[in-house]
Formats: structure tokens, sequence, C-alpha cells
């Protein structure tokens, strides 16, 4: 399967912690991320990571064209509800597409988590068909 990664700036380190955490899982699957946290993410974990652009340098308009194409199976955004940059990458946009092609979408670590089991126990191969 294909899991997109994005996550503003504040929460880039928990990004990294998820993925150590989930490595095993993690590293059965492609991952594409945002360019900063694609790096991120492979410092930490030692994972492969397909990097995009920076978000706000356009990484965040790469990832939704694959969404569109039906090339992503998954998306974890890791936001900031709160405390949003004006650079850092628009959810709103990553939100819709998710919503328009029925792709799966965490925007917490709560849902992160969830999804991401359900990837290993085989819940998502529905998506294998969906393409």
């Amino acid at each position: 399967m294909n899991i997109g990664l994005v996550a503003h700036d504040s929460k880039k380190k928990l990004m990294q912690n998820f993925c150590i955490a989930y490595r095993g899982i993690l590293s059965k699957n492609n991952l594409y991320a945002t360019g900063t946290t694609g790096r991120l993410v492979e410092e930490a974990s030692n994972l492969t990571v397909h990097k995009y652009l920076s978000g706000h340098l356009g990484g965040t308009q790469q990832l939704g064209a694959q969404i569109e194409q039906n090339e992503i199976d998954l998306v974890i955004f890791l936001r900031d509800p709160l405390n949003v940059k004006s650079n850092e990458p628009d959810v709103n946009n990553i939100v819709r597409l998710c919503d328009a092609h029925n792709i799966p979408l965490a925007t917490n670590l709560a849902t992160a988590e969830l999804l991401v089991k359900s990837l290993d126990r085989g819940d998502l191969e529905w998506r294998e068909m969906y393409k």
C-alpha cells in the first residue's frame, strides 16, 4: 500500500515517534512524504521514504495529485489545529481530496494508530480492488 505522510512543524517529532513505533508495519508499505517530514522520518526510523518538495513549496500539491490519480491508499496528516502557520501545508485540500476519492485519512495520533493497526490486519485490502 502507498501511505502519504505529512506533519505540521509542531507535530514532526510526533510523526517521527509514530514511525519508529510502527516501523515494522510501515516498512512493508511504500511511504510518501512532504520534504522535511520525509527526511526526519528517514533519519529517525531508517525507513525508506519517497520525498516530495517541502509542503509550502508544493509537496502537499504533489501528494494531492497522487491522491487524485488514486495512487495513495492511506494518508496520515498530523496537524496542529491550534497553531497553524501560513507557510505550513494546508490540511483542507488534503481532507477534501481524501473525502472525494475515498482515501482513509488520519489527522491525529489516535486515528493514525487505528488505521495502521487496521492496515496490519488486512482491513484495508479493499483499496486494491478499489484501484
